[in-house]
């Protein structure tokens, strides 16, 4: 049993964490902004803050043994054109804190929510795909997904897994789940939030990953 520290636990993606984490018998913690309006499993510890204050984060991670970063770049909805909410390098500099403490605290294993098309990976998205990405308000969330990615890669003595999923989806846990190295098989077109999760939580519980990208994506559905 290891003491995980989640990141994003309030949204879409994060709450399937905190579920599975607590399933699978983890002493989970979350960082939130508002632990009033998060409807957690028992058991879970909420900690107020923000991943954009390195304090905060210091004051989460103390006496855990791994992270799942859950977090995105938001926007005001789904719509592609719909105005981000978040600060442009949320994730970026949100990556940047939790590495810098996790090299502070000796903490040694991180499990990152990525997307398809994230850094190295883009040159292999359609390019009709880019342009509809350059054209709308998703180009935002992708700068700063490349972001993550460039300072997760530069990171030093960290066990580090970026899970880059395809488009994501609210649908019920269906599985299975297939990851593969970005190149090496054509993916599924989408994932649901909830088998994401679960393969976060897999993940970081293994070592089958480490150091690596993969693409993650349902086989059916």
């Amino acid at each position: 049993m290891s003491n995980l520290l989640v990141l994003g636990g309030s949204g879409r993606t994060g709450v399937h964490v905190l579920e599975h984490a607590v399933r699978r018998g983890h002493r989970v913690r979350a960082l939130v902004r508002n632990p009033d309006t998060v409807q957690a499993p028992a058991g879970v510890e909420l900690i107020q803050g923000t991943p954009a204050d390195i304090d905060d984060i210091r004051r989460a991670a103390e006496g855990t043994q791994g992270v799942i970063s859950a977090l995105a770049n938001a926007r005001a909805s789904d719509n592609p054109w719909a105005k981000p909410v978040s600060p442009p390098t949320f994730m970026t500099d949100a990556a940047r804190n939790t590495l810098t403490v996790m090299r502070e605290q000796g903490i040694p294993r991180i499990v990152l929510t990525s997307t398809q098309g994230a850094g190295d990976d883009w040159t292999r998205l359609n390019p009709l795909v880019k342009a509809f990405i350059n054209l709308s308000n998703i180009k935002a969330g992708f700068a700063d997904h490349t972001g993550l990615d460039q300072v997760v890669r530069a990171s030093s003595g960290i066990d580090w897994t970026l899970a880059r999923a395809v488009a994501l989806t609210d649908k019920p846990l269906s599985g299975p789940v297939r990851a593969a190295e970005a190149g090496t098989e054509k993916p599924g077109a989408r994932i649901n939030r909830a088998d994401l999760a679960q393969f976060l939580v897999q993940t970081i519980e293994d070592d089958t990953w480490i150091r690596r990208a993969p693409l993650v994506w349902n086989t059916r559905g």
